[in-house]
């Protein structure tokens, strides 16, 4: 089986639901890799992995080695990876360059930028440079501040136009897909039915063409969570659990017992006789 290509995410847009989780280490790319279409390694790893207060504090050193680390760790899934907060703001050609390092030094199969209309050139300028792109609209991350926080977008229908207009840009600028984040239901569902190309909704709606969650959230890794986010398991207690059952054996002593410990063979005794 080869790996899923951008193009491969694309064409999926009305086939079958395109199943997405992000993927920061090897252990947890490795987990799902052939499971999901498409793996994210997002700039989420900044809180996820570092426990910044947000995404602006990481840096493209950093999005570099954990995407070497999950793109040597696949083989099936489709692995796209964020370009992170100033790499690609200033200019198309810093946007280049910094894509192409990315691509060059990982390995995977498209980046990830944030923003509609304003960065639709740059967007254009990537993929007719070869570069996949998929766009994220909506709830921005690396835009909380000048945002004063994450909040929904599209709660007036008044508001609704912008996010249709910044999708259409991503489109006709050459994404091959688009994030929805933090969106009403009834906008992200109207969005979807407009762009030819698939939409991933994240706390958006059930219409997207796919869907993505932070796979630490719906394991139960994380403190606190997003409200759209639905808890598939408790490793965070499971964890605990186990963790609390090694503290009490080796307190006991009870570990490592035989079979955790190496033993030497028996010597060979020569008679002289």
């Amino acid at each position: 089986m080869l790996r899923k290509s951008a193009n491969d995410i694309k064409i999926m847009k009305d086939k079958e639901p395109i199943v997405c989780l992000t993927a920061y280490t090897a252990p947890i790319a490795r987990a799902i890799d052939g499971s999901v279409d498409l793996m994210l390694v997002g700039d989420s790893l900044g809180m996820v992995l570092y426990d910044y207060e947000n995404t602006l504090q990481v840096t493209m050193n950093q999005m570099i080695d954990h995407a070497k680390s999950v793109v040597g760790a696949t083989t099936k899934s489709c692995v796209i990876v964020d370009m992170p907060f100033g790499s690609y703001e200033e200019s198309s050609n810093k946007a280049f360059k910094n894509a192409a390092r990315l691509m060059q030094e990982t390995n995977c199969n498209g980046i990830k930028l944030e923003g509609g209309y304003k960065i639709s050139k740059t967007i254009k300028h990537l993929t007719e440079s070869s570069i996949p792109v998929m766009g994220h609209i909506g709830l921005q991350p690396q835009s909380v501040l000048i945002d004063g926080g994450y909040k929904v977008k599209g709660k007036l229908k008044s508001e609704w136009q912008k996010y249709i207009d910044d999708a259409k840009a991503v489109e006709n600028a050459g994404a091959f897909a688009i994030v929805l984040e933090g969106m009403t239901e009834p906008l992200a569902a109207e969005i979807t039915s407009i762009l030819n190309i698939p939409t991933i909704g994240i706390g958006a709606s059930p219409k997207c063409n796919g869907q993505i969650l932070v796979t630490e959230d719906m394991l139960g890794l994380t403190n606190v969570a997003p409200k759209f986010v639905k808890k598939y398991a408790t490793l965070d207690k499971n964890i605990n659990d186990a963790v609390q059952a090694y503290v009490y054996e080796v307190k006991k002593r009870i570990f490592p017992s035989k079979e955790h410990i190496y033993h030497m063979q028996p010597e060979i005794v020569k008679n002289n006789k």
